[in-house]
């Protein structure tokens, strides 16, 4: 694989300088975006498609007042880079007046974060393919079908404006997916993981893990839907987690639109909401879930504690939000850390009496914002346990749950570890323990694998 292609940080600003040049608008942004990606899926335990790709864009935003519009391009010769500037100025001029725009920026502070890795940026086709085969060759040998996808990406970010602010940093990441079901069709079995570096990717026990659930999800057994303790592994507490995470809205919390909306007006930060071991954390500069340190306007990603041992710290408030009630913004939480606890998967199964274990969910669809509560399935390997060991595999359920009551049914929590956060597997970064809960509402059954 050629070296990849990004700008540098030198080439990033002379070619912001030289957008922001053309500018005759009375503030202006430019972002730019640079990058390669690559990507290897299999299917029948074989590769069937492979790709690298370049690409970079710049997106101008021009302001005249309090109007502001924005133009993209991914061409950058002088003639391309003056006509996109001068799009974004003709829409600014044709747009309504914007009453929350807050204006640019003035050169900010960032943390020194870089989440770079060079085994990463360089990973080649042929390296892709001998990780692949760490999971299509035992998949093969034990007459198990593997599918996956790998994907990775190397590139830089770059935020400027007239006033001076420059922001400048390179990132990589690397996301793995695997389900291996049996030739049957009853059982099937996944693993996923993702990360900044590709070196921290365990693909053998990876596939491992997603050969062993499709072996145990063979010829599942029905049970009655209902309130059930599960336990779920941390792919599932992040399916969840997330849902939380997207919704602390500081705006839609202070209007009445919010499970953080507080009865008689304003939100529940000071409130405690959540059991008390619980205490989520944004760090842009953790190396275990390192995100590059600021926003897309130049605002700093800065550490922030949401939630501290269950109560609510605080909410996300962009510019025009904070200014409004005298706080400072925020950034946006895409990685965040869980605390978590000292027990481990197979502890909590041999402490259940009856219960459900749960691999990871999907299908994730909301039902009531204000109380949080969403409705899904579980995939990929669901088994009861019984008496401290578990007994069978069980078909997929419906569940109707928020995040909320999870949290409070706590009854044991693993150490946290990595694993991305949507519901395919892919997504942000986040840092999570596997949690058995009780009480978690089953409704009906799936036949889906």
């Amino acid at each position: 694989m050629p070296e990849p292609r990004y700008l540098s940080r030198a080439d990033a600003e002379a070619l912001a300088q030289k957008v922001l040049s053309f500018s005759t608008a009375d503030e202006a942004r430019v972002n730019i975006n640079s990058g390669t990606e690559g990507n290897t899926r299999f299917a029948v335990n074989q590769v069937s498609t492979a790709g690298d790709a370049y690409d970079a864009n710049i997106t101008i935003t021009s302001a005249f007042g309090k109007k502001t519009a924005s133009a993209t391009t991914n061409r950058f010769d002088d003639e391309s880079l003056r006509q996109v500037v001068q799009m974004s100025e003709r829409l600014a001029r044709l747009v309504p007046e914007d009453p929350e725009y807050m204006g640019e920026l003035t050169p900010q502070q960032y943390l020194p974060v870089e989440p770079f890795f060079d085994a990463t940026a360089n990973l080649s086709p042929e390296e892709r393919t001998r990780a692949v085969m760490e999971i299509t060759a035992p998949a093969a040998r034990q007459n198990l079908i593997s599918t996956g996808f790998l994907t990775h990406f190397a590139g830089s970010q770059t935020v400027a404006n007239k006033k001076g602010l420059f922001a400048y940093a390179r990132a990589t990441g690397v996301s793995f997916t695997t389900t291996v079901r049996t030739p049957d069709g009853t059982g099937s079995g996944w693993a996923g993981s993702g990360g900044n570096n590709f070196s921290d990717l365990n693909f053998a026990e990876l596939g491992e893990r997603a050969i062993r659930k499709a072996e145990l999800s063979r010829n599942p057994r029905a049970v009655e839907p209902g309130e059930w303790t599960v336990i779920l592994e941390p792919t599932a507490v992040a399916n969840l987690v997330n849902l939380m995470m997207f919704s602390m809205n500081a705006r839609n919390a202070d209007e009445g639109r919010s499970f953080f909306s507080k009865q008689g007006g304003g939100n529940k930060i000071g409130e405690k909401f959540l059991d008390e071991r619980v205490t989520i954390t944004t760090n842009p500069a953790d190396p275990r879930t390192a995100t590059i340190p600021f926003s897309g306007e130049g605002l700093p990603n800065n550490a922030s504690t949401w939630v501290e041992n269950g109560t609510l710290k605080d909410l996300v408030y962009n510019r025009f939000w904070a200014q409004r009630n005298n706080r400072q913004p925020t950034g946006f939480p895409a990685s965040y850390q869980m605390s978590g606890g000292n027990s481990s998967v197979e502890e909590m199964i041999r402490s259940t009496d009856r219960g459900l274990l749960v691999t990871r969910l999907w299908y994730i669809r909301p039902v009531d914002p204000r109380t949080i509560l969403f409705t899904g399935l579980t995939r990929d390997g669901t088994f009861l346990i019984e008496n401290g060991r578990i007994t069978s595999a069980v078909k997929n359920l419906r569940w109707n749950e928020s995040p909320i009551f999870m949290l409070n049914n706590i009854e044991a929590m693993s150490e946290p570890v990595r694993v991305n956060a949507s519901e395919d597997g892919a997504g942000g970064s986040v840092m999570v323990p596997a949690v058995k809960s009780r009480d978690f509402t089953f409704t009906s059954l799936s036949d889906a694998v």
